[in-house]
């Protein structure tokens, strides 16, 4: 065995893991659970590269994954901070990111499949391939679906070019763990399962008031508080997707200022006018009514 030494604190400053590290913390509010094995499957990226530089065996760490959750937690922004840790790391050559549904992968007649699929793992190869709801590949009930022959292929590539590319599999954590029982093969190749949490009330307020301030908007006290109402209303309707759902009615309500702002024409605006969100703004919404 090479006794020679290497100096972990040079090695971590070579790559740029920390300051990716420090964006994901920066730039995701909450998820504390999936920001922490982020960090844990990055120091055993690093370590296994410093063993294989020393001449230590390391076995080639399985770096396929399954993220779980609802949407608008944070999956695909994790999914691109990983690609670029991978790609500091030097375990994918490019770094790119493509993200794919279903659609994407899955042929309508005999014969269309394959080469869907081989297109889309042509353009990933060197990178990440994000599939977001993987569960709709498997539809066990139609037994004209071509989901199955997508799955084959992706299998084989996850075995046989896991060298060439990370497959994160994405979706609701149900649906995720049926999906993956009735494709065990595809099970037993995932080796980091991240679960993400939803996000709490306050936690999606403070994303709210991130969101507005990179388009230069702010709330009011009294929109604060409309907005900490609305969404304390949404979570409990159908289709929540936590921060999408949240920017979502951001947009809505910055054109209800602008409308407001309109149908005031002929005075003189100031510059807090333009920026501000009022209470009103946020209290129009549908939400509200029931």
């Amino acid at each position: 065995m090479n006794t020679t030494q290497v100096n972990l604190q040079e090695a971590y400053a070579e790559t740029e893991i920390a300051k990716i590290l420090n964006l994901l913390n920066e730039e995701l509010v909450g998820l504390a659970p999936v920001k922490s094995r982020i960090r844990e499957i990055a120091a055993l990226l690093l370590i296994d590269k410093l063993r294989r530089n020393l001449g230590i065996t390391a076995a080639h760490p399985g770096l396929h994954m399954s993220f779980t959750g609802s949407p608008g937690t944070g999956k695909t922004t994790v999914g691109l901070k990983m690609a670029d840790i991978l790609y500091q790391l030097g375990y994918i050559k490019k770094g790119h990111l493509l993200t794919v549904t279903r659609d994407d992968l899955v042929g309508q007649y005999i014969g269309h499949t394959a080469p869907k699929t081989k297109e889309v793992l042509k353009k990933a190869m060197g990178g990440v391939l994000f599939i977001d709801e993987a569960y709709y590949l498997y539809k066990p009930d139609n037994e004209r679906d071509y989901g199955s022959e997508a799955i084959e292929i992706l299998l084989q590539v996850m075995e046989n070019q896991r060298d060439d590319l990370v497959v994160i599999l994405a979706g609701y954590k149900e649906p995720m763990d049926k999906f993956y029982e009735s494709n065990p093969g595809l099970s037993s190749r995932i080796a980091n399962h991240i679960d993400f949490p939803d996000y709490s009330t306050d936690e999606l307020l403070q994303i709210s008031k991130l969101m507005l301030e990179d388009q230069q908007y702010q709330l009011t006290p009294d929109a604060e508080v409309a907005l900490e109402r609305y969404i304390d209303k949404r979570k409990e309707k159908p289709l929540f997707a936590n921060a999408r759902s949240v920017k979502n009615a951001l947009d809505r309500a910055r054109m209800r200022q602008a409308n407001r702002i309109f149908d005031s024409r002929g005075q003189v605006l100031t510059k807090k006018e333009l920026v501000n969100l009022e209470a009103e703004d946020i209290l129009q919404s549908t939400v509200f009514n029931d």
